[in-house]
């Protein structure tokens, strides 16, 4: 009986041969993964066989055995599970590589385009060179565009395998989980069956050694009684207890076998193969479908993704001449002639060419017993006077009728007084000014905006400018309808009215009068002169001045040019001047607010305080604005809230917001163009000067940290108004109107 209790559990158990045709090898799994891709062909089969694992020689059988063993073993299962999680975390990593791929190539084309869209509308503008170069310079921008289209085609292709990866890794992580809960848990609960059958076979074994000696004899246990809960015992009688014991220890032992061997036989012949080729089939799909995306991101037989791209590129730079008419870059960039092009702008010119006078020759004076005059001879011979370039006559003749209807009219009636040359019409700048000119895109794509461009120019006036030589910065009150200072100073005060000091002009050298020079502002102090207008010579000239109290916070542009003369607010003047001189550098200027007890001491004197009896308030000195150039700029802000109509005006608020609304650029600019032109003149200066200023503050944003979207954000209610006439819905289309302002500012306003 005791040989019979101290047999091994592990020799009762049957032996079970290993059934290596129920697994698969690494052959047939590297042959199994080559047949994954769907329309690869042979090739692709063989190469996504070759990099779903590597491949054994057919004659190593040593490597098969090893792996059967593996995977027949109670490892197995755990190591196919470790294998499925590395496929995965490739399959997530090379995914997450195409993700970043594609939002690269896609921000790269978008950026192409958009860098193609401007500079060919550059390049359409009038200061760039026409002809065959605009032509081939077009062309070029379209190949360059196609080349963009192709890189996105690329990007949707990378994006489209990158959701195949993710898809696939998330389907191969799920089934890992069921599996790893089934498998391991029928392995770990045959683990947990044999060692529990290994403890009751220690304790079978240690009672059957006990009751062996107590069976035998033992000389130091001979006589001696055994005690129990009834009074001691005999021998006889422990060896009947022991024999008891070992005998249900025994069968209990042999039960549990039973079981155990029951359930490895399941595990052995049913759940482990069935895990394992489950393992095997999800690592085989993985692999195949890894192994087809980097096909086709690389090596795909027939043209993958990259091949694709440069093919596409290189039949757009040159295509192939079976392709007709496409012209290739090199056709395209050779067909430049300069030579044409410069002719045919030279000749452009033709019709601009002024009569030609007589000729001149010398004849004594009249006085002097000769014939008649030369002034009269070259009176006599002189042809009709040119009009200005780029002027349509038109818009002349409108003009020019305004002038004989207006009130300038009757003060040209008037002899010239004080001795004071006119103005001819040779010493006029050749520089259009800030006339109110239409974009040339909006003329393409508005008839309304060409219709418009058709009325009398409104900035004709022009004021008095330095030598042909000047090419100073540009002036913020040099503005057209502003009055010429220098002829009123160098009038006799006793004159009646400013405006009748004008030296009288022939018509022809007089253009298209602007309607705020019809009414001259009129000044309380018993008809002196007005002064001159801040920025018209230069930033040394002293402030205006007139009564002693005259409020400017509070009331509208209008009224500030009707008593002031200025057609830009001399606080706003004073304020621009500040932040040019010491705020451009400044970090946060016009985010960033100013001290509130200065601004309004500011606000105060401006409202109190005439600028000519008042040296306090030049802002070229920073200590007139206590050396806080964030208040002045809060004060600039103040004066356009306070303002009883905003700068933009309530009229024009709809048009503003549909505009701003466009997503086109060039639709979106023109529009706000069209509307820009049709402000109030004190509007469109006092606009015009605040955004090349602001333009300037944008230049410096890499130090002051200001771009035009910031400025914007600061500015867009402030420009439009935040009254019962808006909404506040509008705030960020109100934002978008004065950034597109800020972007286009040297588009919609000539810097000069």
């Amino acid at each position: 009986m005791a040989t019979e209790v101290s047999q091994h559990p592990s020799e009762g158990l049957p032996h079970h041969p290993r059934d290596r045709s129920g697994s698969m090898s690494v052959e047939a799994l590297a042959s199994a993964a080559g047949a994954a891709p769907e329309n690869g062909g042979g090739s692709s089969r063989d190469d996504a066989a070759r990099m779903s694992s590597p491949v054994p020689d057919a004659g190593n059988s040593e490597i098969e055995r090893q792996v059967q063993e593996v995977l027949s073993s109670e490892i197995g299962i755990s190591t196919l599970l470790n294998r499925l999680k590395q496929t995965i975390s490739s399959a997530k990593e090379f995914a997450q590589f195409l993700k970043k791929r594609a939002a690269i190539e896609e921000d790269h084309a978008y950026g192409m385009r958009k860098l193609c869209k401007t500079t060919q509308d550059m390049m359409q503008r009038p200061d760039h060179k026409q002809g065959s170069f605009s032509d081939a310079y077009h062309s070029m921008m379209v190949i360059h565009d196609k080349m963009a289209q192709n890189e996105l085609q690329f990007s949707s292709s990378l994006q489209q395998m990158h959701d195949d990866l993710v898809e696939l890794a998330a389907i191969a992580e799920k089934n890992r989980k069921g599996w790893k809960v089934n498998g391991l848990a029928a392995e770990q609960k045959v683990a947990d069956m044999e060692a529990s059958v290994r403890k009751l076979k220690a304790k079978l074994d240690s009672t059957a050694e006990e009751y062996e000696r107590v069976r035998t004899g033992d000389s130091s246990q001979k006589g001696a009684k055994m005690f129990g809960f009834k009074g001691p015992k005999s021998a006889a009688q422990h060896e009947d207890d022991l024999l008891r014991k070992v005998q249900a220890l025994d069968q209990d032992f042999r039960s549990r076998v039973d079981m155990l061997q029951a359930e490895k036989s399941e595990l052995i012949n049913s759940t482990r193969p069935e895990a394992v080729k489950a393992l095997q089939d999800i690592i085989k799909e993985c692999d195949a479908g890894l192994a087809l995306q980097i096909q086709k991101f690389g090596v795909w037989p027939l043209a993958s993704f990259n091949e694709k791209l440069l093919l596409s590129n290189g039949l757009s730079i040159s295509p192939l001449k079976k392709e007709g008419d496409i012209k290739s870059l090199r056709d395209v960039v050779t067909a430049i002639n300069n030579e044409n092009d410069l002719s045919n702008y030279v000749a452009g010119h033709f019709r601009q060419l002024p009569s030609r006078a007589g000729e001149l020759k010398y004849e004594r004076h009249s006085v002097l017993g000769g014939g008649p005059s030369m002034a009269g001879a070259l009176a006599g011979n002189q042809g009709p006077t040119p009009q200005p370039y780029g002027q349509p006559g038109g818009q002349y003749n409108m003009a020019q009728q305004q002038f004989n209807s207006g009130p300038a009219q009757q003060q040209s009636n008037n002899p010239p007084m004080g001795g004071v040359p006119p103005m001819a019409g040779a010493q006029r700048p050749s520089s259009r000014g800030h006339e109110r000119s239409f974009s040339h895109g909006s003329l393409l794509s508005n008839p309304q905006i060409s219709q418009q461009q058709q009325q009398p120019a409104r900035n004709s006036a022009q004021a008095a400018v330095p030598g042909p030589g000047f090419n100073g910065p540009p002036q913020l009150g040099a503005l057209s309808f502003q009055q010429q200072p220098t002829l009123q100073q160098m009038q006799p005060q006793s004159q009646p009215q400013p405006h009748q000091q004008q030296p009288q002009q022939p018509q022809h050298n007089m253009g298209p009068v602007n309607p705020l020079m019809q009414h001259p502002p009129q000044h309380g102090n018993g008809g002196r002169p007005g002064s001159p207008s801040y920025g018209q010579g230069g930033r040394n000239q002293s402030p205006p001045h007139g009564a002693s109290v005259r409020p400017v916070f509070g009331s509208s542009l209008n009224r500030l040019y009707e008593r002031d003369g200025l057609a830009v607010p001399q606080v706003v003047y004073q304020c621009i001047t500040a932040v040019d001189f010491y705020g451009l550098n400044v970090e946060g200027i016009y985010r960033l607010s100013g001290s509130v007890p200065h601004v309004n001491k500011l606000k105060n004197m401006f409202d109190t305080t005439v600028a000519s009896d008042s040296p306090s308030l030049d802002f070229r000195n920073p200590e007139n604005f206590f050396h806080d150039v964030n208040s002045v700029a809060g004060l600039l802000k103040q004066f356009f809230r306070d303002l009883q109509d905003p700068l933009l005006t309530r009229e024009h608020y709809s048009a503003f917001i549909e505009a701003a609304k466009n997503e086109d650029d060039i639709v979106r600019r023109d529009s706000m163009h069209a509307i820009i032109n049709n402000l109030p003149d004190p509007n469109y200066a006092t606009l015009r000067a605040l955004a090349l200023h602001l333009h300037r503050v944008m230049e410096n944003s890499h130090v002051n940290r200001m771009n035009s979207q910031n400025l914007a954000i600061v500015f867009g209610p402030t420009l439009m108004g935040t009254g019962a006439h808006s909404d506040i819905s509008d705030a960020g289309w109100q934002v978008r109107v004065v950034d597109t302002i800020l972007i286009n500012t040297l588009e919609i306003f000539d810097d000069d």
